[in-house]
């Protein structure tokens, strides 16, 4: 039976929840920071690019889910690198360790550098070029509720520089996890991004890309492959796209916003190998990776993301790969250590 202060953290995080929506659904404004969506996890980048319900050693899932990170990952450290779209390059570090007997903390560092572009005037002449930039600094607690329910709190320093433009942000994560190791059942929800700009480019206002998230992930009996479903963008039900066809000239684009197209615009879907844990292999679709990108250059492979992993004694290993247009591949990579198997 869950104790009184599990209903009260539970309670908080759907109180909240319901306060920030109205908020974030009024006019004015825009929505930034979407780098926030950006996954640091090898792991999960394979697997889709969102998973809030992967119960794993991997320090860098946390970022995903605050809850998901434990005892079990005391004192150990990863870095990060991913090559993305348009020569963008990020990369991280973390690191992560246990709090007494029912609690762990971690802290990260995480860079978006988008490359050299072009500095113009209104009139358009070129007087330059800049180099755009975003930092996330994190902080992140879990605690073990009960034997089987854990709560945790991210809280990310957010700076942006472009230019001669610079804002402040601060954003907070609000995460719950059930695993049920007896049947190796993970359910999670998540607030993600709650928060708001403490200084702005301008005069406008950007909002940060708050979201509701619900995440389930599960083996079955002996079968070594674990299944995971993972619903986002949960504010908004609407999420309409444009089908353009072939791409011709005489092509006419399609609105699509039907049942189904919004349905599985909302979820990711995901598999790994889980044979051994000193490896694995992941394979992961996103609808909506693939219909954002629904033009004459998606190919085959946008919307699916593959990865692997491999760990030797103390060391871990994992690569990502997807191709989400037929222009433009991504590649992410992790290395991670457990410091205490190494002294």
């Amino acid at each position: 039976m869950l104790s009184s202060l599990t209903y009260r953290i539970i309670g908080t995080i759907l109180l909240a929840g319901a306060m920030v929506q109205p908020l974030n659904a009024q006019d004015g404004g825009s929505t930034a920071y979407n780098f926030l969506n950006v996954t640091s996890s090898a792991k999960i980048y394979g697997l889709g690019g969102v998973n809030i319900s992967l119960v794993d050693d991997d320090i860098n899932v946390i970022d995903q889910n605050p809850a998901l990170l434990g005892s079990e990952m005391s004192n150990t450290a990863s870095v990060n690198y991913m090559r993305y779209l348009g020569g963008s390059n990020f990369a991280g570090a973390r690191y992560g360790r246990s709090a007494g007997e029912r609690g762990a903390w971690a802290a990260s560092i995480q860079y978006f550098g988008y490359g050299s572009m072009k500095e113009t005037l209104p009139d358009g002449s070129v007087v330059g070029s800049f180099s755009p930039k975003d930092v996330a600094f994190g902080g992140t607690y879990s605690h073990d509720i009960t034997s089987r329910l854990r709560g945790g709190i991210a809280l990310k320093a957010l700076y942006s520089g472009y230019a001669e433009y610079s804002a402040f942000a601060i954003a907070t994560d609000l995460g719950i996890n059930y695993y049920d190791s007896d049947r190796d059942l993970s359910l999670s929800v998540v607030l993600a991004n709650l928060g708001g700009q403490v200084k702005r480019f301008n005069q406008a206002y950007d909002r940060l890309p708050f979201d509701v998230r619900l995440g389930w992930s599960q083996t079955f009996g002996t079968f070594p492959v674990r299944f995971s479903v993972t619903a986002w963008n949960l504010t908004k039900w609407k999420l309409p796209y444009f089908e353009t066809g072939d791409g011709s000239n005489s092509a006419t684009a399609v609105l699509k916003e039907g049942f189904m197209s919004n349905l599985f615009r909302h979820l990711v879907f995901g598999a790994d190998l889980v044979a051994h844990p000193n490896y694995y292999i992941s394979l992961g679709y996103n609808y909506k990776t693939r219909t954002d990108m629904s033009t004459y250059s998606r190919n085959f492979l946008s919307g699916f993301s593959l990865g692997a992993g491999l760990k030797v004694k103390s060391f871990g290993f994992g690569i990502a790969f997807a191709q989400p247009h037929s222009g433009g591949s991504t590649f992410m990579l992790n290395l991670g250590l457990n410091i205490d198997e190494i002294l």
